[in-house]
């Protein structure tokens, strides 16, 4: 096992034993365990992030025996000093709220105060870096009181959580990148991020659908001072794939999403994957009603490389009415879906998105959205507007359509719709519906799981624009124009006819063949006939 798979396990351990701890105190699958466990999670890190900085700045403090004791020996004057010279993707944590000040009082009575007051503290200190902002501009800090969640026994939960992070340092694993810490985080949140009640959709894009958005979207290696936006954000899957095909340092995150949890699920990813100077731009509110990120003139913000997996079906019926505005005319050109009588949870809130989007791009822009397969072939309505406004104005990029249950929590089929600005030339359609073997999750649903060679399959054919028997075409926008503006890869296919060289003698038995089965059809249907007939006049004269 390599040292990184070997640190994995040994992460993945924390994290069960944390668990462990929420459920030996009757916390185990309570609403507020992700809380607890996420935010114990990233004191942590943090912790020995800040650790970490201060002995890679100070060789004393990297070569002493005892880290805690060695720090001590530093005046206020000289540790703030250091802590200036450590950049902004570390939190500042004063040394009386390091984890090893907080283990040394673990017997004190009202331990659960102390604890409670030291992640409070690191909050605080770190509220304008870490904080995640609301539509109202209320700051949302990085953690709370969490002994509050435990009924009895509080000093005795949160010394047994102590405990389990001592053991355990994340200062072995800083230089390791995005890979690494996608799975930790995956890991950290299986329990916790699923699509449940919340009004938007915050469950977990599957990797083979994020990573091909980005690969098909990012094909320039030379980006820099890129703004990446997700309207609707969840937990960062797609912010984080995209980000880290740019390059951490080369782009800029923009979220907004309803959902509190996904708002700190993301803030929390950031963390991880040091995109800590885009944790100012993560919005908590709801993007179609009121979408935060704006210019200095008032008018939307517009962003390079948009993502977005967006909640298909929501009932939106109670503001439906406000988006009818002269403010909203240009950006949802399509129109705005009509609140049905019955069954207003079905309302297509995804064909808001795809329009706020498509306003949202800069000149150069590019997208990509995860859509209803539907979406791409219907005949009327706002889906076809969309689509007719994309072909027409030339932003359309592709579409990747993909297997059945992609997605394990849901039963529709989904495409990946490619937008790009740039785009006068042809388009290319992918049908990647029979790719894929079928495998259960851990709930017992059925997921498609596509390998590794077939997701470079379609990105390879994606970016080269490469037509492929039953499987890919490129098309004109006249072409897509001729067939209704459907964008499903099938209705453009060739339909090919196997032709077989015979010789002439060959040719002239088989059409003896067909003579002589003709004339014996014919003589049969006359027979047919003829029987027909006489039964008909014995029931007349019966």
């Amino acid at each position: 096992m390599t040292s990184t798979a070997k640190f994995e396990t040994q992460t993945k351990a924390l994290i069960d034993d944390l668990k462990s701890v929420c459920a030996n105190y009757g916390l185990g699958n309570d609403g507020n365990e992700f809380k607890i466990i996420t935010q114990v999670f990233l004191y942590k890190f943090l912790n020995d992030k800040y650790v970490y900085e201060l002995k890679q700045l100070e060789p004393d403090l990297a070569k002493a025996d005892n880290f805690d004791e060695a720090l001590k020996k530093y005046s206020d004057d000289d540790l703030e000093m250091l802590t200036m010279q450590i950049s902004e993707n570390t939190a500042r944590i004063a040394p009386k709220n390091l984890l090893s000040r907080l283990f040394e009082q673990q017997n004190k009575d009202q331990f659960a105060d102390i604890f409670d007051e030291t992640l409070i503290s690191v909050a605080k200190d770190n509220i304008d870096i870490f904080s995640v902002l609301t539509q109202g501009g209320e700051k949302v800090v990085l953690f709370e009181n969490l002994s509050k969640y435990v009924t009895d026994n509080k000093d005795a939960f949160c010394k047994a959580l102590v405990n389990k992070l001592v053991g355990f340092s994340f200062e072995h694993i800083f230089t390791q990148k995005f890979d690494f810490f996608a799975a930790i985080f995956e890991y950290l949140i299986k329990d916790y991020n699923t699509n449940s009640g919340g009004k938007y959709a915050e469950y977990f894009t599957p990797h083979a659908v994020a990573k091909i958005m980005a690969a098909c979207l990012v094909t320039d290696t030379n980006v820099t001072n890129a703004t990446c936006y997700d309207p609707s954000a969840g937990s960062g899957t797609l912010l984080m794939n995209i980000a880290h095909a740019i390059g951490e340092d080369k782009c800029t995150i923009y979220s907004q999403d309803i959902s509190q949890k996904s708002s700190a699920l993301l803030r929390l990813n950031l963390i991880l994957n040091n995109l800590v100077h885009s944790i100012q731009n993560i919005i908590q509110g709801n993007t179609i009603l009121s979408p935060y990120h704006k210019q200095d003139n008032g008018q939307l913000e517009h962003f390079d490389y948009i993502v977005s997996n967006p909640p298909f079906k929501l009932d939106f019926s109670d503001y439906s009415a406000d988006l009818d505005s002269k403010a909203n005319k240009e950006r949802f050109f399509a129109g705005i879906p009509n609140i049905p009588k019955s069954k207003k949870d079905s309302m297509a809130i995804y064909l808001l998105f795809i329009q706020h989007i498509m306003y949202s791009l800069t000149a150069k822009g590019k997208a990509a959205i995860v859509v209803p397969t539907g979406f791409i072939t219907a005949q009327s309505g706002i889906d076809k507007k969309i689509r007719q406004k994309l072909v027409e104005s030339k932003m359309l990029a592709g579409v990747v359509s993909m297997p059945s249950n992609i997605f394990a929590t849901t039963g529709t089929n989904v495409s990946i719709l490619f937008l790009d600005k740039t785009n006068t030339k042809d388009v290319v359609l992918v049908d990647a519906s029979n790719l894929g073997s079928k495998e259960k999750d851990s709930n017992g649903n059925q997921k498609t799981v596509l390998s590794e060679a077939e997701e470079q399959q379609i990105i390879e054919v994606f970016n080269a624009k490469e037509s492929k028997d039953d499987f890919s075409v490129v098309v004109s926008y006249d072409a897509i124009k001729a067939k209704n503006y459907s964008l499903s890869a099938g209705q453009y296919f060739e339909v090919k006819i196997d032709y077989i060289d015979i010789t002439a003698e060959e040719f002239a038995t088989k059409m003896n063949g067909f003579e002589n089965n003709l004339e014996s059809l014919f003589a049969e249907s006359k027979s047919l006939e003829k029987e027909i007939q006489n039964n008909l006049k014995g029931l007349r004269y019966d």
